[in-house]
């Protein structure tokens, strides 16, 4: 049989095959058929031609193709009895991309950032081929290639992706699918910085938690030391304190991992606490007084010091300086010196700090001595060095004043003459020295300042005895004076008996020694003639050395 048809056939437009044989046996068997369509949306009709112009047999097909039908095979067979003979006609269907639909690599495990993901946009038929793809993310056109690649993914990358295929008949359009980007990150509400008692929530997020397959897992840091884990996102304060500030991180886990939020920093503000005032005045001269403010806050607060009401000296704008006064300031400190201080500097300090969220303030006292006491050239000096002990009164008056000098409490000298003066200082004269200032309007007394006078040892004492009731007990006892305390060793010719520092112990267990400040005591026990002999104790220290000798007899 022979075959004509229209060409190519359209999806959804009827088309017309005809079968045709140029003979017909009316008294036969022959048939001649059409075979592999669809009945329900075909048509067929037979049609014989027997006259003088000609004869023949021809069925025609009449039927609406789908893309479904692109490549499928249509048999025209004759037939007579057995024999058969066909003609095979391919039907090539014009029609839209079909069965369009989006392949993602990596199709399994968490995507994070900067990972590469590739999605790809294939058709399952399509004639003629596809002449152009369109990709769409949440309805926005990203791009034109079959192929979208997404290098390094950003959190912005997660989203619902599907691609339009197109050739001349139409486009076909693929289902949505979703790239998840797993990646925590978190935020802070109403802000990452807020005043104390403001409820504060921070949440930890992945895009796309509410439309996650699966629960999470969220588990909170803070100071990177573990906080809490549960499905919860959130980590609330119905009311932040002050000691809720730091930095916090999450770990976001599923089936297929985990991944960590970088850490947001919580900053609370507040008021300031009570100041800290302190008051200090220099005991070596007493002509120092220093005032110091510290306080508590966020943001910073601004400090003033005042006297009696008169601001001295603020953190933040300059005032007016006096030249006795200096003034450093550091975050949330505030110091101030007051030089050549006396009775005027007497009286109630205050110290206020303020910030944007409110003020607090503290007071204190200060009672300035009008006399103090300088030693020079040092408190601390070696024997035979020139010291001079300054009694320093106000300054503030031209009368002639009066100096009473005092030493362990005990009066010393009075005189018109501020100072007292050791030409070649020696040991006895250390102690704790006081001076006494007296005018017409009263009087007033330094505080005590002590004279440390560093010497060598004097002669040691050293004494024995021997005990005789109850046993034999010999004892040799070596003391002395010296300052800074000696090292104390007793021996015996070459062998050392006993010391205060450094000496192993005594070998003999005759031989008990007591150690205290400058003196050692040896006691011997059930004595014999061999522990007769010259004893010497030796002392020293770092400024120099002595020795004195006993003869012990048993």
């Amino acid at each position: 049989p022979s075959v004509t048809s229209s060409g190519e056939q359209t999806e959804g437009q009827r088309s017309t095959l005809e079968c045709s044989t140029p003979y017909f046996c009316p008294g036969g068997d022959t048939a001649l058929r059409w075979e592999g369509y669809d009945p329900q949306v075909s048509e067929v009709s037979s049609h014989v031609q027997l006259d003088t112009s000609g004869v023949s047999h021809q069925v025609t097909l009449t039927s609406s193709f789908t893309w479904k039908d692109h490549s499928k095979k249509l048999l025209c067979m004759v037939s007579d009895g057995p024999k058969r003979a066909s003609t095979e006609v391919v039907l090539r269907v014009r029609h839209a991309p079909k069965d369009t639909r989006v392949s993602l690599s990596p199709s399994s495990g968490n995507i994070g950032v900067g990972d590469t993901v590739t999605l790809s946009c294939e058709v399952g038929s399509s004639h003629p081929p596809v002449s152009g793809y369109h990709w769409y993310k949440d309805g926005v056109a990203v791009g034109t290639e079959q192929v979208l690649a997404l290098p390094g993914v950003r959190r912005e990358d997660h989203g619902r992706y599907h691609c339009e295929a197109q050739n001349a008949l139409g486009t076909g359009v693929s289902p949505p699918v979703t790239v998840r980007v797993f990646s925590a990150e978190i935020s802070a509400s109403p802000a990452a910085e807020v005043l104390e008692g403001t409820a504060t929530t921070l949440s930890c997020d992945v895009p796309g938690r509410e439309g996650h397959p699966e629960e999470l897992t969220y588990t909170w840091f803070k100071n990177s030391a573990w906080l809490k884990e549960g499905p919860a996102h959130t980590l609330l304060f119905p009311a932040v304190a002050a000691g809720d500030a730091g930095y916090y991180s999450c770990q976001v886990t599923n089936s297929q991992g985990s991944d960590t939020a970088q850490a947001i920093s919580l900053s609370v503000t507040y008021p300031p606490r009570i100041p800290t005032l302190t008051l200090f005045q220099e005991t070596q001269g007493g002509r120092l007084v220093i005032v110091r403010c510290t306080v508590d806050s966020h943001p910073p607060a601004t400090l003033a010091i005042d006297h009696d009401g008169a601001v001295l000296a603020t953190s933040r704008a300059q005032v007016t300086l006096g030249q006795r006064l200096g003034v450093t300031a550091s975050r949330n400190s505030l110091r101030l010196e007051i030089r050549d201080a006396g009775p005027r500097d007497s009286g109630k300090y205050g110290c206020t700090a303020s910030n944007v969220h409110g003020n607090a303030s503290a007071t204190k006292v200060l009672v300035a001595r009008a006399a103090g006491l300088r030693i020079q050239p040092s408190a601390e000096v070696t024997e035979g060095t020139a010291v001079t002990l300054t009694c320093v009164g106000t300054g503030d008056t031209e009368e002639e004043l009066l100096y009473t000098w005092y030493r362990n409490g005990r009066r010393l000298q009075e005189s018109s003459f501020p100072t007292l003066e050791f030409p070649s200082v020696r040991g006895d004269d250390a102690g704790a020295f006081q001076c006494q200032v007296r005018s017409r309007n009263g009087s007033d007394t330094s505080e005590a300042v002590p004279l440390r006078v560093l010497y060598p040892p004097r002669q040691p004492v050293l004494s024995s005895f021997l005990q005789s009731q109850g046993g034999h007990l010999g004892i040799i006892q070596c003391s002395v004076e010296s300052d800074p305390e000696s090292n104390l060793t007793l021996r015996r010719g070459d062998d050392a008996i006993a010391c205060t520092q450094g000496c192993p112990q005594a070998t003999s267990p005759r031989v008990h020694v007591t150690r205290s400040y400058n003196s050692l005591k040896v006691e011997i026990r059930d004595v014999v003639v061999e522990d007769e002999g010259i004893y010497v104790c030796q002392a020293g220290n770092s400024q120099g050395r002595a020795s004195a000798t006993v003869d012990f007899k048993a």
